[in-house]
């Protein structure tokens, strides 16, 4: 039996490793990242990531049944033991990708970013260019840590704030002109909470176009439940009965076109409410999570990709890859 079992993981594997030969490597490249398209039609990366989610749970070394895997849109939710790592960081390493990954480490936030840039070299995208952007208004303070070649960190400097929502609010500006800048040398972006550390690998399993990552703290209860912003008069809204997940504002990505057309839809969002005297519950977070609902993520990542160190740790959630550390808000927030 376990013969048979072996030769049937064999063939499902070779079948993958065709699939995506064929289906992403031979499509043609009229550039590292072309115009963008109106979908399904997807640009030549994205067709590597399209490729990929189809054999997603084709090669998992894990079948799952305690966790939902797989959404209505047919998009993987991962999870550990959904995906085969050395299949999947053979495919994108042979592609040469550029990973980018932004932190904003503003006021007292400072305090988090060595512990951010220890854990994330040995466990973000390890074996692949990666380059970290942290936008600060403290650049000298900004510690230097060793890290592997075809690894850096890129310092922006940015003004300092007197309440956190405007901090938190100008990310999304600031991650779209980021995305403008660099879209000729990186492939994708992860946006991250500086106030985070690793603790297991983060690697290319999360690729995708769009990547959203299931908030900890709700993903067991209905939507009825999801903090989403409820008021009508919000370009955030989110009615009674709609929705699919609620996303985290701590961690999201995908291709870069994809961010862009999030970070830029968030951005005229929030600043459209502003002018109306409108402050979305949860500031840009809201606007993700409606933007989320109406452009499907097509992966979404488990709370495993964002965990929070003061809850205790569900027996579905076999490893914490990275959380969100306990702090005192009074203590780092101008405003609170």
């Amino acid at each position: 039996m376990s013969t048979i079992r072996t030769l049937i993981g064999s063939v499902l594997l070779l079948l993958g490793i065709l699939y995506v030969y064929f289906y992403a490597w031979r499509s043609p490249r009229s550039s590292k990242h072309p115009e963008p398209v109106q979908y399904p039609v997807a640009p030549p990366v994205g067709r590597l990531s399209a490729a990929v989610n189809h054999v997603f749970h084709l090669v998992a070394p894990d079948h799952r049944t305690d966790v939902v895997t797989l959404t209505p849109w047919l998009a993987p939710v991962v999870w550990d033991g959904t995906f085969n790592p050395v299949l999947l960081d053979s495919i994108y390493q042979s592609k040469n990708i550029t990973v980018a990954a932004t932190v904003f480490a503003v006021g007292k936030y400072i305090r988090f970013l060595k512990k951010f840039l220890e854990t994330a070299e040995p466990y973000f995208f390890v074996g692949f260019r990666v380059n970290i952007y942290v936008f600060t208004d403290h650049p000298k303070d900004v510690p230097r840590v060793q890290m592997a070649g075809g690894r850096k960190v890129v310092v922006r400097s940015v003004p300092s704030s007197n309440r956190w929502q405007e901090i938190s609010a100008r990310r999304m500006e600031l991650i779209q002109n980021l995305i403008e800048e660099v879209h000729d040398s990186v492939d994708y972006i992860f946006c991250l909470d500086v106030d985070s550390e690793f603790h297991g690998r983060w690697g290319s399993e999360s690729l995708g176009g769009l990547v959203a990552v299931i908030h900890p703290g709700y993903y067991r209860d209905d939507r009825g439940r999801f903090p989403y912003e409820r008021r009508p008069e919000s370009r955030a809204y989110v009615a009674d009965g709609e929705g699919d997940f609620y996303y985290c504002g701590g961690a999201f990505g995908g291709l870069l076109q994809e961010v862009s057309l999030l970070a830029k839809t968030c951005d005229l969002n929030f600043k459209a409410d502003a002018k109306e005297g409108i402050e979305a519950a949860w500031q840009e977070e809201s606007h993700l999570n409606r933007y989320m609902w109406i452009n499907k993520p097509s992966k979404i990542l488990s709370p495993e990709y964002l965990w929070q160190d003061f809850k205790p740790r569900n027996p579905e959630v076999r490893i914490v890859r990275f959380s969100g550390v306990v702090k005192n808000y009074a203590d780092i927030r101008p405003n609170v």
